[in-house]
């Protein structure tokens, strides 16, 4: 795998190519490396350097590389290609990856890869795309190898002869019934190692279920976590074999489900363009910043109701911040375990009340450990010791508020059908800080001036 520090270092040298005008050099240097690395260098280019590279790269690597970027970088590339450019570069595609893209494609350009496909494939993209998106029938690969269980190894061996070309990743041969029904699987180590004449009904190996073509693809990735499958069959209700899935697409799961967490707390998208226009950019954030003024303005009012406290108290305009930045701290830890825990399938209504009541007392622990702390300082700081017990309870309270917030939210969310990663932090920031403003000047209020 590509990191972080050898994307700099190929950026640079790319950039420094470029820059000198000497194509020659950075041909050679793209042209070294693999589809992947390829795409996340384009997405890491402003766009007049990439339009530059993406010319340079070969034209048998296109559609790879195209397979690699982000949905506004593909549009763009695409954008720079003729029509017959476009066919050329996708009809050799696997059947899954051609299904990611070919809804990204002009609406005359899919008709004419859908003509250059043979009907055997025709039919198998058109299956593959019948299914709902983040879905196993959508990430399968419907070319796989079948064998018969009444077969012996040497007429499956003289079949792998004459088919001459085996799927990419195929590790395992899949035996299925007259009916096309998965019974189970055969490792290619196996039928190298067994005698010709041995029958494949007793090399058959059922211990690993099938996929259900309607699961998940969280699910999918899931499971390939926890059994270290390299590839797992995908079938029907009926159990009727569909395709496979491979490890390289659960690879590309995970990584976006990694980058969908990272930037959807923060209102972005994880397919945007890191050099999009600034209008698009513009559009995109504004809704959510403007969300978020909302909820600053909320907070505001809050503290505008305690302007007479503040005015006799200035130390508390001082002071309240601690108050909400700590329960925001706090309560992003929690968000960040229990968004974790719910795409992994590890929280749900059978252990919530548990992990919330763990949380609780885990904030009033720290609240108590930290108020103390803090009551100490103001102590020091105003000499004011009624000061010093006011800030030191409204901080285990907003604490508890936050370990509250920070459970209940992601999964009141989840029920009612959106995102936690990408909706919850902007409830738990405006939990935190009204209830933080609210409890501190509230405490001072009743504490300081009565």
């Amino acid at each position: 795998m590509q990191t972080g520090s050898e994307t700099a270092r190929q950026l640079r040298l790319l950039s420094d190519a470029l820059d000198s005008g000497r194509l020659g050099p950075v041909r050679r240097l793209v042209n070294t490396l693999s589809p992947a690395e390829i795409g996340n260098l384009l997405e890491s280019l402003p766009p007049p350097k990439r339009t530059v590279v993406w010319g340079l790269v070969d034209a048998e690597d296109d559609g790879e590389v195209l397979v690699h970027v982000g949905d506004e970088v593909r549009e763009s590339l695409l954008a720079e290609m003729d029509p017959d450019e476009i066919v050329a570069a996708v009809e050799d595609l696997d059947i899954d990856d051609l299904a990611d893209l070919v809804e990204d494609l002009p609406d005359t350009v899919i008709d004419e890869v859908l003509k250059s496909m043979d009907r055997e494939n025709r039919d198998r993209l058109e299956q593959v795309l019948s299914y709902p998106e983040d879905t196993a029938g959508r990430l399968m690969n419907p070319d796989v190898v079948t064998v018969r269980a009444d077969t012996t190894v040497d007429v499956v061996l003289r079949y792998l002869r004459l088919r001459g070309e085996l799927p990419e990743h195929t590790d395992h041969l899949y035996v299925v019934s007259r009916r096309h029904q998965y019974l189970g699987r055969i490792a290619l180590a196996s039928l190298l190692t067994c005698e010709p004449g041995d029958p494949i009904n007793r090399l058959i190996d059922d211990e690993q279920p099938a996929i259900d073509v309607d699961e998940s693809a969280d699910e999918v990735a899931r499971q390939f976590s926890d059994h270290d499958w390299l590839s797992a069959p995908v079938v029907d209700d009926g159990n009727v074999l569909l395709g496979r899935i491979t490890i390289d697409d659960v690879v590309d799961i995970i990584r976006d489900r990694a980058e969908h967490q990272a930037l959807g707390a923060a209102g972005l998208d994880e397919e945007e363009d890191l050099f999009s226009p600034i209008r698009r950019a513009m559009r995109r954030r504004l809704a959510w910043l403007t969300i978020n003024l909302g909820t600053a303005f909320l907070a505001a009012s809050v503290v505008g109701q305690f302007e007479a406290t503040i005015e006799k108290i200035v130390a508390l305009a001082v002071l309240m911040p601690i108050v909400a930045g700590m329960g925001g701290n706090a309560g992003t830890q929690v968000l960040a375990l229990m968004v974790r825990g719910l795409a992994l399938g590890q929280v749900g209504a059978s252990n919530a009340g548990v992990l919330l009541w763990k949380e609780v007392r885990l904030a009033l622990l720290n609240g108590l450990a930290l108020g103390t702390l803090l009551g100490t300082v103001v102590w020091f700081w105003f000499h004011d010791l009624q000061l010093s017990l006011v800030i030191a309870s409204a901080l285990t309270l907003n604490l508890l508020f936050a370990a509250t917030a920070g459970v209940t939210v992601p999964l009141t969310l989840k029920r009612l059908g959106f995102d936690p990663a990408l909706a919850s932090s902007i409830f738990l920031t405006t939990v935190t800080d009204v209830l933080g403003f609210f409890t501190f000047l509230g405490l001072a209020t009743l504490v300081l001036l009565h």
